[in-house]
């Protein structure tokens, strides 16, 4: 172990590369100074198997910070907030449109999250609905049009989230219209769908803003609504479902390759080194909640709570894993079974078998501070420092097959991952003619029982990266200029280590399509 003075002295070297650093802003520089301070604090006690886990690599706590003093996610209740006023922020409640998106953009401003700045921007169109009063279409579109520039000027980060829909009206269809004329990497967007209530008009505009824009994400609201109520949930950050009016207090994560790499046998994986992972996850997850919860004073101060907006109850903490790929791999070379992952019946059997039994294990595990008493498990959809793994279930980057053995690979996953599981199709630029097409692959995934679909598509400056977006552009010119988008910096970084540029773009038509109703 290190002196205390060469650890400080480290420290004060860190600090002095933010704060002279050419390419982040001052903000930028506040925020990355803020975290060194935070981690010069001590880490929440830990079990000593639990510590050697995080030391190993095989649990990973997302760089959250040593002493967790705002939950990771935070959902308030906007509807709320518009209807009543804030006695802390002194406002009345909302009488008109402009009302209502000025206290939202004030709102806002006090709301927590990992990233300093708020992830979840409520349901616009229900939000805001109720406040249209005599406003023309063209009246509320300019509105509109203006406070999306607002968002991205003011808040830019791109884990930033809204979300539309399942019903039509027209406040949905001029926030699809608005955000494929900007192209904005914030906010990003997320439509709810519903057979029962979703037209295919609605539908339709979304996949059109999709072939521009590779925006918005399609969430399977019928699968939303079984764990969380309808409308009682938000989508937000990466993909990440959570309860309205709370959040996700933590997200900590397993590294599913090292607990294969760490096994005897295949049996040894599932019956003694896998279950003793996530015990403890759940230690280490139950340690950073004890923080958060009994020493921070965040749910003993906040306004948030006072006044109703959020309730400490309603906070799930993130069981996360990923790397499946990966240890599907190496539990088949073990067996000395050459199937990959994605490519191979077997294989992906294995993939279903350890998604099930990590369900299983987090439906029966009690937290300290849970939602009902649990976590909620999520597939986590990777960080920019990720070099050896593919996030959560997907198929590994370069290796991914036609669209329709790729979404049938990956959906019987996604009954298990209540709090979220993605992946993301890259679509050759040619889907801009047939976005009909585009639309069955939506559909048919959906009837697969995929929760989330989104897509990339060739030759748009605008790509997710693992559920955020960048613009090419900026990262091209990251390194020389930095980014006025707090998020550039994961998108270059991801692009250098995790193989976001391997991605291959298929191509898709209709006969390809029509394999889902076969």
């Amino acid at each position: 172990m290190k002196h205390a003075s060469g650890v400080y002295a480290d420290f004060l070297e860190r600090c002095r590369r933010i704060s002279a650093s050419a390419t982040l802003s001052p903000a930028q520089k506040r925020h990355f100074l803020a975290l060194e301070a935070e981690n010069a604090l001590p880490y929440p006690d830990l079990p000593p198997a639990a510590r050697a886990a995080l030391d190993d690599g095989v649990l990973c706590d997302m760089f959250e910070g040593h002493a967790p003093y705002k939950p990771r996610y935070v959902l308030p209740d906007y509807a709320r907030f518009l209807a009543r006023g804030s006695q802390w922020l002194e406002l009345e409640p909302a009488q008109d449109f402009d009302d209502a998106l000025n206290m939202l953009g004030i709102l806002y401003h006090h709301v927590p999250s990992v990233t300093s700045m708020p992830v979840f921007l409520g349901h616009l169109d229900r939000l805001l609905l109720p406040y249209v009063g005599e406003l023309s279409e063209e009246a509320l579109y300019s509105r509109l049009k203006r406070f999306w520039r607002f968002l991205d000027r003011t808040l830019p980060d791109a884990f930033m989230h809204a979300n539309i829909g399942p019903e039509d009206n027209l406040l949905a269809r001029l926030i699809l219209r608005v955000d494929a004329e900007l192209q904005q990497v914030a906010p990003n967007l997320t439509l709810l769908y519903h057979p029962d209530l979703t037209p295919d008009r609605l539908l339709r505009q979304a996949i059109d803003n999709i072939c521009v824009s590779s925006k918005p994400h399609i969430a399977n609201a019928p699968l939303h609504d079984e764990v969380f109520s309808p409308g009682g949930y938000g989508i937000v950050s990466c993909y990440n479902a959570l309860p309205l009016g709370g959040g996700g207090s933590t997200l900590a994560r397993l590294n599913l390759l090292r607990a294969a790499e760490l096994s005897a046998s295949v049996d040894d994986f599932f019956q003694r080194r896998l279950p003793d992972c996530c015990r403890q996850l759940i230690a280490l997850i139950d340690a950073r909640c004890d923080h958060l919860y009994l020493k921070s004073n965040f749910f003993r101060q906040s306004f948030l709570v006072a006044e109703g907006l959020i309730d400490p109850q309603r906070f799930a903490p993130m069981f996360g894993v990923y790397g499946l790929a990966e240890a599907v791999n190496a539990l088949q070379d073990m067996a000395g079974l050459p199937g990959r992952y994605g490519q191979d019946a077997e294989a992906n059997q294995l993939g279903y078998r350890i998604s099930r039994q990590l369900a299983d294990f987090v439906a029966a595990a009690p937290v300290k501070h849970g939602w009902r008493g649990r976590a909620l498990l999520h597939a986590q959809s990777g960080i920019s420092s990720d070099c050896d793994t593919t996030p959560g279930a997907r198929i590994p980057y370069g290796e991914e097959p036609d669209p329709i053995t790729h979404l049938l690979a990956v959906a019987p996953h996604h009954a298990c991952y209540q709090a979220g599981i993605s992946d993301i199709l890259t679509l050759d630029g040619t889907i801009r003619q047939n976005p009909a097409a585009l639309q069955q692959l939506c559909l048919g995934a959906f009837a697969a029982g995929m929760r989330e679909f989104s897509a990339n598509v060739g030759g748009n400056d605008l790509v997710r990266v693992t559920g955020y977006m960048v613009r090419w552009s900026d990262i091209e010119k990251y390194r020389a200029e930095g980014s006025r988008i707090n998020s550039t910096w994961l998108g270059e970084e991801a692009a250098r280590n995790a193989g976001i540029l391997d991605r291959q773009a298929r191509v898709v038509s209709h006969e390809h399509a029509m394999r889902f109703d076969q």
